[in-house]
Order: C-alpha cells, then structure tokens, then sequence
C-alpha cells in the first residue's frame, strides 16, 4: 500500500515539475453535416484557463470538410474516427505544469456574420497528456443564409414592379459550406425555406421559395405599395433542428 501511495505521489510531483507541452486537436462540426475547414473561412478556437480567463491559445481551424461518406453514411461504432489527417482542425499546443481546467470556445462560421453561432466546453487539460485524433469536436447548429436579391438598402420603383412578380433569391447551405440540393445527401425536399415580408414595420405575408440550383432557392410576391420592406428569410429542417436566418431591408418609391 506504502509503495502504490508513493508511485502516486511521485507522479503528480512529476506533473507539477515544469511546464510542459500538451497538443489539444479542436474540430468545429456542423450539425447533421460536416467539419468546418478552409473553404468557408474556418471556424475561430480560442482555448481560456478558467481561473483567471487567460488565453492559453487561439487560431482557427483549417483543413477540408472530411469524407463525405465516412461522416454522413457510414454507421458509427465507438471508437470510429470521422476525421482523417486531411479533415479541419485547430492543432492548440499549450505550455502547463499543472492540470488546468479550461474552456474551449469556438465561433464558427467566422466569417459569416449573420450565420455566427457560439459554442463551447470544459475540461481538465493534464500536462503532457494530448488530446488528439478527432480530438475535440463541437457542434455548430444552423444553416448560412445569403439573401442575393433583393440588395441591402435597395431603392426601386414601384411603378417597375407593380402588379408584377417581385423575385426573391436566396443562397442556403450547410454550416460546413455542404451543398443543398435536391435529392442530394442534403435534401432540399426536406428542408422548409420561406420569407417573411413586412411593410413599414407591419407583417405582409409569407412566400415560398424552391431550389432553383444547387444552393439557390427562389420565390416571388406582388407588391402594390411604396414603403419600407423587411424580408426575414428562413430556412428549417425537422429531422436535424437546424435552423437559418438572414434579413434585409429595401425601400419602395412611388
């Protein structure tokens, strides 16, 4: 007993001795989809010691969306990795002599503002002790929503849309930047993408909008007045939670 208290002592002593290197392997993930890599801008890590909030690394996350086949189809066991030496992370290497317990933080799609979610975890980072492989993976839920028409701040005529179909158009993908299409791994069929439009701040009416292409949905509506508009776009799946916005605002003149 003696000797297993002592082994015991010895190591923790040897824990605390210096400052040591410990590789921790961030993943940014889309919900129902797949890792968040260099395509869409990367997602932003920032790894804080708890105690006292000091940023022990930060950086984003780089690399390819991974094996569509190994994420999306294949059935997961324990101890499968769905991440390969090509899939996005962010490799942290942090210099500690003691077990720290520290948060991990990631904001992802870092640069897609109006798409931006915020997710994070703890736990006890041992020195020299890496966490590598998937490492960890946290969940981004949602969908990037890009309203292309119409124009922020547009100023149209009313008398050159009156009484005639007034498009809308919207590009929606995944958080990975994962195409929508439909019948395609992510099904278009399934997913509910419809505007919310307001005049001078009182609720129109909804519009459909349907695929029109890979990632490019469309929709249109009459409009009979001037005023200002509001167009809150959304899009929505069932089977996964995920949800989307995007808004924008035009004016109509007489």
């Amino acid at each position: 007993m003696k000797t297993f208290v002592l082994m015991n002592l010895l190591l923790f002593a040897g824990l605390m001795a210096g400052a040591v290197e410990t590789k921790v392997m961030v993943r940014a993930k889309g919900r129902d989809a797949k890792f968040i890599g260099s395509s869409l801008g990367g997602a932003y890590v920032i790894i804080r010691n708890k105690v006292n909030q000091q940023i022990l690394a930060e950086g984003k996350t780089s690399g390819s969306t991974g094996n569509t086949d190994l994420i999306m189809k294949v059935p997961k066991t324990r101890g499968l990795s769905i991440a390969d030496a090509q899939t996005a992370g962010f490799l942290a290497k942090i210099d500690i002599d003691e077990p720290t317990f520290v948060s991990i933080e990631v904001i992802s799609p870092f640069n897609q503002k109006q798409a931006q979610a915020k997710v994070s975890t703890e736990l006890w980072l041992l020195p020299g002790k890496d966490i590598l492989g998937d490492g960890i993976v946290l969940e981004i839920p949602g969908f990037i929503i890009d309203i292309l028409k119409p124009r922020t701040h547009q100023y149209i005529a009313l008398n050159s849309v009156k009484d005639r179909p007034f498009q809308f158009q919207a590009n929606v993908v995944m958080m990975c930047g994962c195409v929508v299409e439909k019948g395609g791994v992510w099904n278009s069929e399934e997913m509910e993408v419809r505007g919310i439009l307001k005049k001078d701040g009182k609720y129109l009416g909804e519009v459909k909008l349907s695929l029109v292409s890979t990632n490019l949905f469309e929709g249109d509506v009459k409009l009979t007045a001037a005023g200002n508009y509001e167009l809150i776009l959304y899009a929505y799946h069932e089977k996964s939670g995920n949800t989307g916005i995007d808004k924008v605002n035009y004016v109509v003149y007489e």
